[in-house]
């Protein structure tokens, strides 16, 4: 493998692995505060995020690369507002899809087109993961501080994030 191309799958998997214990946070801080809808689908996003993870540290195996598993900073666990919160999570979305494409960069650089090839389903996923991020961020600019709005949020999130993970 193509050491720059390794390098880069390495700092794939710690911004994996960052996401995943990120959005843990965000799950202990929704339950904490009593959104528990909110809270398993960060949750669900946690373990999502650990998932890719970990088929790009099999991947990396797979190709005869050597997998550094990362050291990782303590994720924000506070947030004043439910809209903090989902500017966080796209925030964290957002990153992820720019390392990603400058993966993708590197790959064609380097005519590495099985890590390219393998590299598409990542790109398809965020597609996802920020429309998502995007549709709940909106609905929650929509609420703004209305407490009934916040529960019915709470309430629908998960047949929100089903739904928009259909189209």
């Amino acid at each position: 493998m193509n050491s720059v191309i390794e390098n880069l799958l390495n700092d794939q998997v710690k911004y994996e692995a960052s996401a995943s214990m990120q959005y843990l946070a965000m799950a202990s801080w929704a339950d904490v505060k009593g959104y528990s809808g909110v809270a398993e689908f960060f949750y669900a996003q946690s373990e999502e995020e650990r998932v890719h993870m970990t088929k790009l540290v099999k991947f990396i195996n797979e190709r005869s690369g050597k997998v550094i598993v990362p050291q990782l900073e303590k994720p924000q666990g506070e947030f004043k507002t439910l809209i903090e919160l989902f500017e966080s999570f796209l925030k964290s979305e957002m990153f992820v899809t720019e390392q990603i494409n400058h993966v993708i960069y590197e790959c064609l650089q380097h005519k590495d087109y099985n890590v390219h090839n393998f590299m598409q389903w990542y790109v398809t996923e965020q597609l996802e993961e920020e429309s998502l991020a995007r549709t709940l961020l909106d609905k929650l600019t929509i609420i703004g501080d209305d407490k009934s709005g916040h529960y019915l949020f709470d309430r629908d999130i998960i047949s929100i994030a089903a739904a928009n993970n259909q189209e």
